[in-house]
């Protein structure tokens, strides 16, 4: 499966990848050797607690590198051809008497808070392949209906 990414995106992945596999991978062997070195592991907290970080760090790992290994970069710089939504655009949207900015991009970096929209969800979804001044009706899982019309994309 192939992950959408910005070249923003890819570049803070592979930090962090770098960072589980070079300093936290270190830090919890660390905290596991100390806390066997208290002898009984049976009934030690601490060695519980850094197996339980170590596996969540590996889980991680393993999650970015098939994120990094699948990646297509997105070229925010590259106008579509097509004038319509694509995964990259900028999209102006007024919806409720509000305009309301979305960048639509690939689950990985989606985050709703920041105007990005995974082009998985049901809005980023949507919106994909429609063209300025369209108007459509979108049903929320709690059966209401929102009205967008797309003002601009870029």
């Amino acid at each position: 499966m192939v992950s959408y990414i910005t070249k923003e995106g890819l570049e803070k992945m592979k930090e962090e990848l770098d960072e589980r596999k070079m300093v936290t991978r270190k830090e919890i062997a660390r905290a596991i050797k100390e806390a066997k070195e208290q002898g009984d592991l049976s009934e030690n907290a601490e060695y519980t607690e850094a197996k339980r970080q170590q596996r969540e760090n590996e889980s991680q790992i393993i999650r970015l590198e098939n994120i990094i290994r699948t990646a297509k970069v997105i070229d925010r710089n590259k106008k579509s051809k097509s004038g319509l939504v694509e995964i990259g655009s900028t999209i102006e949207v007024e919806t409720k008497g509000e305009k309301k900015t979305f960048e639509l991009v690939g689950s990985s970096e989606a985050d709703p808070l920041q105007g990005k929209i995974s082009n998985e969800s049901p809005i980023g979804k949507a919106f994909l392949g429609k063209g300025e001044n369209e108007v459509f009706e979108l049903e929320l899982p709690n059966r209401k209906k929102v009205k967008y019309k797309i003002l601009k994309i870029s």
